[in-house]
Formats: structure tokens, sequence, C-alpha cells
């Protein structure tokens, strides 16, 4: 039975870029709200099991796809007349996948990333990779807690849809909205996806410690802490902090740092049982976006004097070899400042620490001032 739509007043033509989880997921859900959904994937293996049997066996083997969505691997088929194009590809080959769309996309269409992650060259988010190579003016980005294992058991989920543009906002929340999958606005676009690239960095930081045994105090300390520094550098780059208190950032680092379905969480949890990164990542037999983005988040950081020493701790432990026990030592060594620096700012604490009247006083001798001291 097809979903409640919401505010459609007429079916639009969605083309989904990506065979993988959340694509598919979200194909489907377009099509139950009577969207005309294509999807384009390069395995004509998969795209004969979508149109024949409606399940996507590789990702979603237990979720019923809605039986209208097309696969396809012919992407002029998949763009012919679509008004959204929902793209999930995963970073690495987000631009090489566009460069080839270009030829059949058209300014008045809507261009929705819904990747999590970061282009090397530039630091680039994908909906600025997007801007690069169309030029276009309907671009968003999707991001939030969306496990697309849950959607796919149409568990009641929320998601952000970031578009300085009200046309995309609104054409996605008429798309994807209904009665399980709530779709939110925002304008803010770069903190919305700055939130969904970097909570991947704090989910395999996450993984490790409850492979180490940490108990609660420890994961609340550390997505805590995680949070401050997810904002600290998006404020850093042009967000808006406001944005890390909504589904994007907190909603988004919650689900991945205490969620087995989270693959960061499971690469982090692997390699605190000590496994390799290679071992771990292999394993997991999908892209987990944080691998890729702590390197270039932490160069990043110390190009803008931006203090992240949680994502700097996982780098040494992914990259240069760090036990994963001394991760949780870099965050409880580590200078204790501000909690949240937007109310008091880290530069207030750290000229407070070297203040001399607020230094600690020397010990009394112990042989005067015993007169009156309560003592006979």
């Amino acid at each position: 039975m097809a979903e409640q739509q919401i505010n459609v007043t007429a079916p639009i033509n969605v083309a989904v870029l990506g065979g993988g989880s959340f694509g598919t997921a979200l194909a489907s859900i377009a099509a139950d709200n009577g969207a005309h959904v294509r999807q384009w994937m390069r395995d004509e293996t998969l795209v004969a099991q979508i149109n024949q049997e409606h399940c996507n066996g590789r990702y979603l083997p237990h979720y019923a796809m809605n039986p209208a969505v097309q696969a396809s691997t012919d992407l002029q088929t998949v763009l012919a007349d679509a008004a959204l194009v929902l793209i999930a590809i995963p970073s690495k080959a987000f631009r090489s996948v566009v460069q080839l769309a270009k030829a059949w996309l058209t300014p008045d269409q809507i261009l929705v990333s819904t990747t999590k992650g970061i282009e090397q060259d530039g630091f680039l988010l994908m909906s600025q990779v997007l801007e690069q190579e169309t030029g276009f003016t309907h671009i968003g980005v999707i991001a939030g807690p969306n496990l697309a294992s849950e959607i796919a058991d149409k568990q009641l989920t929320a998601t952000v849809i970031a578009s300085a543009d009200p046309l995309t906002r609104t054409r996605v929340q008429q798309a994807l909205g209904c009665r399980y999958f709530r779709v939110y606005a925002s304008d803010d676009r770069h903190g919305v996806e700055l939130g969904g690239a970097l909570k991947n960095i704090y989910a395999i930081a996450a993984g490790m410690a409850a492979a180490l045994g940490m108990g609660e105090n420890t994961r609340s300390m550390l997505m805590t802490r995680a949070l401050a520094e997810m904002s600290r550098f998006a404020v850093a780059q042009g967000a808006n902090p406001m944005t890390f208190l909504g589904l994007a950032g907190v909603g988004d680092l919650i689900v991945t740092c205490s969620s087995n379905l989270s693959r960061n969480y499971r690469v982090g949890y692997a390699i605190g049982e000590g496994r390799t990164l290679e071992e771990a990542v292999d394993s997991l037999g999908q892209v987990a976006e944080g691998v890729n983005t702590v390197k270039l988040v932490c160069a990043k950081a110390s190009d803008m004097g931006v203090y992240m020493p949680l994502a700097e701790g996982l780098k040494h432990v992914l990259f240069d070899g760090v036990p994963a026990q001394d991760m949780a030592r870099t965050l409880m060594m580590g200078e204790q400042s501000s909690d949240v620096e937007f109310i008091l700012s880290r530069e207030a604490v750290q000229q407070a620490h070297r203040d001399p009247a607020l230094q600690k006083p020397a010990a009394h001798d112990s042989t005067q001032h015993t007169k009156g001291d309560g003592h006979g």
C-alpha cells in the first residue's frame, strides 16, 4: 500500500544515482509517495534484481522495494525528465559520476547530495562539487540520523534538507516526507553537510571505546566533546553553531556513535578488538566515509588553527600505529578548557589559567596559625 502523500499535487520524476543502501531506501520512499522513480547503478546484475525481484540483495537484502522503482545502468535514461536528482555516490567517486551525468542535467533540475564525505582536493563538500561541475542554483544536501536499514523497516526517522533555495527545500519535503520519514528544512547547507561528514570520525572513535569496554560515562563524554569539536571546526568554516543542536549535528552523532548498524562504528569496534584498519574495512564490505575524512579534517584543522584533540588522536590510531587505548588518554590528558565555547570561550578559560591572581596559593607552613584552629 502506498504511503500517505504530503502536499504532493502531481507525481514528479525522481532520479536516484547510486545503488547503495541509502539511495535504495530513498528511491523506494519516493515511489511510495507516488513519484516516478528511476535508479542508476553500474552493476547490471543488481539492476536486473531490482527490476525483477524488487530487492537490493547486496545492501538491503530483506527490504521489499516499491516495485515501481526502475533501475538502469544508462544515465541518460535515468535522468530523462527528472525534476529531482538524488545523488547517493561515495565521495571518492562523486565527482566522476556527476561529470558523466552532466550531459543530461539541466539548470531547472534540483540536485541533492546524500553523501557524507569530503573531497580531498580543495577540501570540498559534495554540494560544492555539484556547484563547480554544474553551476546550477537548485542544490541541496540531505543529512541526519538516517540508518538505511531502519528506514527500510519503516522505523520512524527524521532527516534534514538543507539549501539556501526554498524551492529545493520544499520539493524534497514533498517528494520524501511520509508517515515514517520526516523531512525538516534548514538554510545552513554548509553546517548540515559538515555535520554529516564530521560525525563519521567520532563514530569510529565510539566504536573503539565500546570494544575496549569503556563505560557509559566515557561514551557520553566522548560524544559531547565530539560535538564541541565538530561545531568548533564548522563555525570556523562559516557554519551556524545552532545547526549542531539539530538532526544533522547531535542527532546524527548520537545514532552513529551508538549503533552497530553504523558502518563507521563497526570499523571502530573492529579496530578496538585488535584488527588492523585494512581488516576492519574489508570485513565491512561497504565504504566507511570517516576513514577517508579523518586525515582531511585534521590537516584542515591544523591549517586553520582549530583545536581537535579527538580527531588527532583517532588519526594516530588509524594511521600511525598508536594503540586504541591511547585514544581515551588523548581526551583526558588534554587541557581542561570551556564546556560550551559559544557561551564561554576557550580563550577566556586559558586567560584565567594564566592570571597570577587566580593561581593556586602556596601551602601554608603547618607550624603556623594553630591558634583557634579547633584543636585543643
